[in-house]
């Protein structure tokens, strides 16, 4: 098996993977989707978290890859030479206990998309096509990668992944460098590499392992329910997933902490994964005063001889111009 590039020997984005570090402690969580430009190494990443996980396993969604490919299906040769049902596994049996990396998830049609999705949450691929019913574990950790320069995924499909970080800015010079350096140690000598960076790989790899053993003894307490729900409220945002991955995120939060409850700093920490692709944007108020360019224009409304009930708008009266008294007819 090719070596994958250690995790902890990325430079810099520390927030990805502490996103990632989360959904490999609870798979659960619903996956990350990772939006950047081209050249963040966003693979790279992805790669790293299988050595997180007991199986170790990373398997990549192939480019055009069918509804069959990915869910299983019946295995023809089985059924045409011994004329009996069995059933072919696809590519979501194989990520089994592992790392399920879908690049570019945004140009893949939405009904793949779903799938993934639905199964990823389950941790149960069911199939039922062509006299065939199945059902097997599938759990593994979904990371999916997007480019927004190349499509947007439509909000609901959105919604349904776990977390979300998005790559923004350049790194700073020295932190360019130092990627590079290590990229070059690397390729000229992954195991040399490899060894360099152990101790620190197994002391990540640990801190995983720990977590996930601790994660189920961690209460979902109703105060930090409450206190997510204030939030997610506040943000606006639709549906009960966000409260849901919210609250499941910063147990595993918790756990990596190796803390024994949630605490508002595991709270905090979820807020910009949980919110980044689920916060609307709150309409201001329209303005209750026309625009200055217009106010010249509009008479005020005493100009208009509103609130004056009776009042008759003013006449103009030529200059140097005398107006006689009226006179009345004499009493005979």
């Amino acid at each position: 098996m090719q070596p994958h590039f250690p995790l902890a020997a990325v430079v810099a984005a520390d927030e990805l993977k502490l996103a990632l570090c989360l959904a490999a402690i609870d798979p659960a969580l619903g996956g990350v989707l990772i939006e950047g430009p081209r050249g963040m190494a966003k693979s790279t990443l992805a790669r790293g978290v299988a050595d997180l996980l007991d199986g170790g396993r990373f398997v990549t969604l192939p480019l055009g890859a069918s509804e069959e490919r990915i869910v299983g299906t019946l295995d023809l040769d089985a059924a045409l030479g011994e004329g009996r049902v069995r059933f072919s596994p696809g590519v979501l049996a194989n990520a089994h206990g592992g790392v399920l990396y879908v690049d570019e998830v945004n140009l893949l049609p939405d009904h793949l998309v779903d799938l993934l999705l639905d199964v990823a949450a389950s941790g149960i691929n069911h199939i039922e096509r062509d006299g065939l019913s199945h059902s097997h574990p599938a759990r593994f950790v979904l990371i999916g990668t997007m480019n927004p320069e190349e499509g947007e995924l439509r909000p609901q499909l959105l919604d349904r992944f776990g977390l979300k970080v998005q790559l923004g800015g350049t790194p700073e010079p020295a932190q360019r460098a130092e990627i590079i350096r290590r990229r070059l140690a690397f390729d000229d000598a992954p195991e040399a590499f490899l060894i360099q960076w152990q101790n620190e790989q197994n002391t990540l790899r640990q801190r995983c392992m720990d977590a996930r053993q601790r994660l189920s003894a961690i209460a979902l307490d109703d105060a930090s329910l409450d206190a997510i729900a204030q939030r997610c409220f506040a943000a606006a945002v639709d549906g009960l997933r966000a409260d849901l991955v919210w609250l499941r995120g910063a147990r595993a939060h918790a756990a990596w902490r190796g803390a024994s409850q949630i605490e508002a700093q595991d709270i905090d920490a979820l807020e910009p994964f949980v919110l980044a692709h689920r916060r609307r944007e709150q309409t201001p108020p329209a303005a209750s005063q026309p625009p200055a360019s217009n106010q010249a224009q509009q008479p005020s409304q005493q100009e208009q001889g509103e609130g004056q009930w009776g009042a008759l708008p003013p006449q103009a009266v030529a200059v140097g111009e005398r107006r006689e008294p009226p006179t009345w007819p004499k009493k005979p």
